[in-house]
């Protein structure tokens, strides 16, 4: 029992610091031809009923937690001596039976180390479980039992009532309104059927959850019958009624026409709004139609160079008004979009740039020296530019690329997401009944165009006729500017990362309740605490802007989820919330063998439909894998994009996110894979080993942090390795 694992089963509701004890249970009565197979099945493998019933159970364990070290307690009467039979007196002991799961047997292979680890616990049963939590050392915890949490007891006693003379005697039923332990099961042997009791802490489990989770241990019982042969990934747990519901039930599979690219439905907005203004920054205002203009002048000096669909070009341009136009231009010259931020070092955009093959960069002239050493053509954005002010000959179509955003890679290696007009375009359609974008809303572009929230906002404002007001970079890390920016400039639609709010929220605070003109703010980039919002909704309540979550991801083009968030949500005890899917997108909860996991179970995050990129930059092996084919469509080369994001279905098909499955990290909206930042340490000379890790030693306060192991007669200090890093 050295290094014994805590099994993590997946609950209702958060653990509390110290159990209630507060119980319920709920009965299940397997057929008699189940009851009496599994008792032939035992026979024929050699081993007890209670084995192959344990067997099962753990099966269903490790579909639910995904682990593959499982322990479990089970009572035994401690009566082995023929002397005790007649005794008075409560000897039962509790044994641990640790199962190795890994490798995915056979369940007749399951059986198999089953009975082995039975049997080594009946050998060592007069030892009491006091005395080995003792001998274990097993740190204490109030809000869990030591060794196991979970306990699978047949009870084989004999159930016949006694007759005595002149008195009528029956069964009475004590209820189950406590339990000492997460959950409890009791298999009871009776008139050649078996009823399963399922005792659960209420403080973890509602009812429907154990309902469900009594379901598929009766359905993992009957396959096991059926072919004890089969390994374990292929013994089904969902009815096809569940199955069904888990694929398809909440995934609406709309669909919205391509249309027009980017650009062209922008101008199209220029012909129905000319004179109002399209963006804002720092005093600097364009109207629609001026915006346009000098977006073309750009258009045309790339296309001049060369310019064709799906080439890339750079764009590394500092917030301002100016940003806009080369995004714009870009798109226009029938181009697609690398952004290259101002603020990210120079040897990341290095990379970028020869990963990508890009030859031209739209920038300006105080950020030019940059790519003097580089092979790379600059176009300034400052400079004379071509009087022509007419809108190009349009080239691209909406299957063609509109912008690369690079991100994290997990080997030390950013990748390229290739992401195209037609992604974004449906975007909008799919949200149009959700939100009723229009001409009057003001949005901010409060992030930086290398992270895809920007697209939603840029485009958001232009493609509805809104104004975007661009924020310059100071004023995006001053919380108490920015709040006075949302008020001075009556934005209507705030777009945040969590953490980036809490700041906000924080300044809020400080001063009287701000006018806002708000009606959305939309949150997105990371994980989103429900109850970190309970100071602001303490104040504006249900009645200020409507608060909406929005989970989303690079590869499936900026949101996949939405979920209104009201001050009800503080009370119930629920993670981080997701919502339901967009309606032309399709999410599955998939489990390590790519099948549908249950209601309420963890699997990984796929998504498929309209919204899935087309892969990464010349990376097709890294393609292939992230990539993959949608076994649930009938659609003929539907792919599926496999997130590495843990999530469950809510039994309201709503979906909760859980983290991740690998060492990836959201730091304040960033996409942090550790293993690039550990190689970046591992690489410089000074450093033998390096881990690296998300420490919040403050609430709220989350800091990446590296250590180091340094090369033996090494004198490199810490600030040398960080000015390195950067």
């Amino acid at each position: 029992l050295a290094d014994a694992p805590t099994l993590e089963l997946p609950t209702d509701h958060p653990r509390p610091a110290e159990l209630t004890f507060h119980g319920a249970h709920q009965s299940l009565t397997l057929p008699r031809k189940l009851s009496g197979a599994l008792s032939e099945l035992s026979q024929r493998e050699g081993a007890t009923l209670y084995m192959v019933l344990l067997a099962a159970f753990k099966v269903l364990l490790q579909r639910y937690t995904g682990q593959e070290d499982l322990v479990v307690g089970s009572p035994i009467a401690n009566r082995t001596r023929s002397e005790l039979e007649d005794l008075i007196g409560f000897f039962v002991n509790n044994l641990v039976m640790r199962t190795d799961m890994s490798g995915n047997p056979s369940f007749r292979e399951l059986l198999s180390r089953v009975r082995e680890g039975a049997l080594g616990a009946y050998d060592h049963q007069e030892l009491p479980f006091e005395g080995l939590v003792e001998e274990l050392q097993v740190e204490r915890d109030l809000s869990r039992n030591p060794l196991f949490q979970v306990t699978f007891a047949l009870q084989n006693a004999p159930g016949t009532v006694r007759e005595f003379s002149g008195l009528l005697v029956s069964p009475f039923s004590a209820g189950f309104e406590t339990t000492r332990f997460d959950l409890e099961v009791h298999v009871w042997e009776a008139e050649e059927a078996l009823r399963v009791d399922f005792i659960y802490s209420t403080d973890l489990f509602d009812a429907g959850t154990i309902q469900r989770m009594l379901g598929h241990y009766a359905r993992l019982l009957e396959e096991v019958v059926a072919d004890p042969q089969r390994r374990l990934s292929q013994l089904p747990l969902l009815s096809e009624a569940e199955r069904a519901q888990v694929v398809s039930g909440w995934n609406e599979g709309a669909s919205y026409e391509k249309g027009a690219c980017l650009h062209a439905r922008f101008e199209a907005q220029v012909e129905r709004t000319p004179d109002a203004v399209a963006v804002v920054c720092d005093g600097d205002r364009l109207s629609y139609a001026e915006l346009n203009r000098r977006a073309n002048r750009v258009a045309h000096r790339l296309r001049a160079l060369g310019v064709v669909p799906d080439q890339l070009v750079g764009l590394r341009l500092e917030r301002s008004v100016g940003l806009v136009v080369g995004i714009l231009g870009v798109l226009k010259s029938g181009g697609a979009y690398l952004p290259l931020d101002p603020a990210t070092p120079k040897e990341r955009m290095a990379f970028m740039l020869a990963d990508s093959g890009v030859e031209l960069v739209v920038t300006e002239t105080g950020l030019a020296a940059e790519f003097e050493d580089l092979a790379v053509t600059s176009v300034l954005m400052d400079a004379p530019l071509p009087v022509d002010e007419a809108n190009p000959e349009p080239v691209s179509t909406a299957d063609d690329l509109a912008y690369v955003i690079y991100t994290s890679g997990s080997t030390g290696t950013p990748k390229g997401a290739l992401i195209t007009h037609a992604n974004v375009t449906r975007l909008f359609a799919a949200t149009e009944a959700w939100f009723g974008f229009e001409q009057r809303d003001v949005w901010t572009l409060f992030h930086s165009c290398a992270f895809d929230f920007s697209v939603w906002e840029l485009w958001g404002a232009l493609l509805h006729g809104g104004r975007l007001v661009v924020v310059p970079y100071l004023v995006s890390r001053a919380p108490e500017a920015f709040r006075a920016l949302l008020v001075s400039e009556g934005v209507t639609v705030l777009n945040q990362t969590p953490s980036a709010f809490r700041q906000l929220m924080a300044a809020d605070q400080s001063q009287t309740p701000a006018d806002f003109a708000l009606r959305y703010v939309i949150f997105g980039g990371e994980a989103l605490d429900l109850q970190s919002l309970r100071p602001w909704l303490a104040r504006y309540g249900d009645e200020g802007p409507r608060l909406i979550n929005m989970y989303g991801i690079t590869e499936t083009t900026v949101h996949v989820t939405y979920r209104p968030i009201r001050r009800a949500d503080l009370d119930a005890r629920r993670g981080s919330v997701i919502g339901r899917p967009l309606p032309d997108l399709q999410v599955y909860l998939l489990d390590t063998h790519g099948e549908p996991a249950p209601i309420g179970v963890p699997g990984e995050l796929y998504v498929g439909g309209a919204g899935v990129a087309r892969g990464y930059l010349n990376r097709p092996e890294l393609t292939a894998a992230r990539f993959v084919a949608d076994p649930f469509s009938g659609e003929a080369g539907a792919r599926l994009y496999r997130s590495g994001d843990r999530a469950r279905r809510l039994a309201n098909g709503e979906l909760e996110f859980l983290g991740r499955l690998d060492d990836q990290v959201k730091l304040r909206g960033h996409r942090i894979e550790l293993g690039e930042v550990e190689a970046a340490l591992g690489r410089q000379p000074a450093v033998r080993e390096a881990v690296v890790l998300v420490r919040e030693d403050a609430p709220g306060d989350q800091r990446l942090v590296g250590y180091v192991v340094a090369e033996q007669g090494s004198d490199e200090s810490d600030d040398a390795l960080t000015a390195q890093l950067r």
